[in-house]
């Protein structure tokens, strides 16, 4: 008997609406394929729920990512927004969809794939064989901790006010989840803390130290922030899984992403303890590419790939999508941020058209 799934589709802005219309085609054909039917509804987020609503995150939007089993979000951002205040920028709602649907763990896959080791800005000994998981707390840290603002001091300066602050709760519950991805992939993980001059990273340290226990197969290790930048690009292939707090999440899996050759190559999903999760690329809303066909979709058909894998369980159907990214790559298409002598230059759309034609391929895929 077919499975339904309601997916909220959240195009958001730039490029976003353009990658979106090319998975939403290739997640129909695979459903066809995997006895899938995937009910979409479009929402409104960032800019474009600005200029329309007013708010970056309509309440309507996030009711309607409550209601639905995963959410496919695109991007948001660009130019246009930019000088607006800091409550009403597209960015605002992308952490308040986070924090509306309570999601705490973000996986950011980094895997340097045969086809593309050519395109990484390191030497090919470097990162040839590179795969590795960052595992990035997403509700608590620098980004959400109180109190913060800006502030006038009792001598007229202005005084910028962030606060780092986790809880024996935060910490345990995103190390679970790490161990959990390492104790299935290479049995390696690496807490990055900056522990020598931060109390809110010796607690974290202490307590992914404490939990590993219960993980004895996997070997856990700890870096400073600094010297865990310094090592992804000096020798990347020693880490498997990453696991670190919101702010060092957010630059090292950047870091990591660019490990590639291109961060449009790059999925990622957000998860909570329940509910549905959050599916989108790595990069931005490239608005100076907007609406030129030049996009390029591979890191949203693999986030709808993630998912499928990680938010629906439908293994298969991930397992597809991922052999026909990989078919087109093998055939020689890339699109203008992976594009390389000898190969051939496809638009957003001729992507598309490519990988409904590999997932047709049974030869090719099973």
């Amino acid at each position: 008997m077919s499975k339904t799934y309601r997916i909220a589709l959240l195009p958001g802005d730039g490029i976003g609406p353009e990658i979106t219309a090319v998975t939403v085609q290739v997640l129909q054909a695979v459903g066809i394929r995997c006895d899938l039917n995937f009910e979409f509804s479009t929402g409104l987020i960032g800019g474009i729920a600005i200029d329309e609503t007013g708010s970056p995150l309509p309440e309507v939007t996030l009711d309607l990512c409550r209601s639905s089993d995963a959410v496919l979000l695109a991007a948001i951002g660009g130019y246009k927004w930019d000088n607006l205040p800091r409550s009403q920028r597209p960015e605002t709602g992308l952490l308040g969809l986070r924090a509306g649907l309570q999601l705490f763990a973000n996986l950011r896959p980094a895997q340097i794939l045969p086809q593309l080791v050519d395109a990484s800005s390191l030497k090919r000994e470097v990162v040839e064989g590179v795969d590795m998981m960052v595992v990035r707390e997403l509700t608590g840290g620098v980004y959400f901790g109180m109190p913060k603002g800006i502030f006038k001091t009792e001598t007229g300066e202005q005084r910028g006010v962030n606060t780092m602050a986790y809880t024996d709760a935060e910490i345990d519950r995103i190390a679970r989840v790490a161990l959990e991805i390492a104790s299935k992939r290479g049995n390696r993980l690496c807490s990055v803390d900056k522990a020598n001059v931060l109390d809110v990273s010796q607690l974290w340290r202490d307590r992914v130290a404490a939990l590993a226990s219960e993980y004895p197969d996997v070997e856990l290790s700890h870096l400073y922030v600094d010297n865990a930048a310094m090592q992804l690009v000096r020798a990347p292939k020693q880490f498997d899984t990453i696991v670190t707090g919101n702010l060092f999440g957010d630059i090292l899996s950047d870091i990591a992403a660019m490990l590639t050759g291109s961060i449009g190559m790059l999925p990622s999903a957000s998860l909570g303890a329940s509910g549905p999760g959050v599916f989108e690329p790595v990069h931005g809303s490239a608005p100076d590419i907007a609406g030129q066909d030049k996009a390029n979709p591979l890191a949203m058909v693999l986030s709808a790939a993630m998912m499928l894998r990680y938010g629906l369980d439908e293994r298969d159907a991930a397992d597809r999508l991922e052999r026909a990214v990989t078919a087109v790559l093998d055939r020689g298409e890339r699109t203008g941020d992976i594009m390389a002598e000898g190969k051939t230059l496809l638009g957003c759309k001729a992507m598309g058209e490519s990988l409904l034609a590999r997932l047709e391929d049974t030869s090719a895929l099973g």
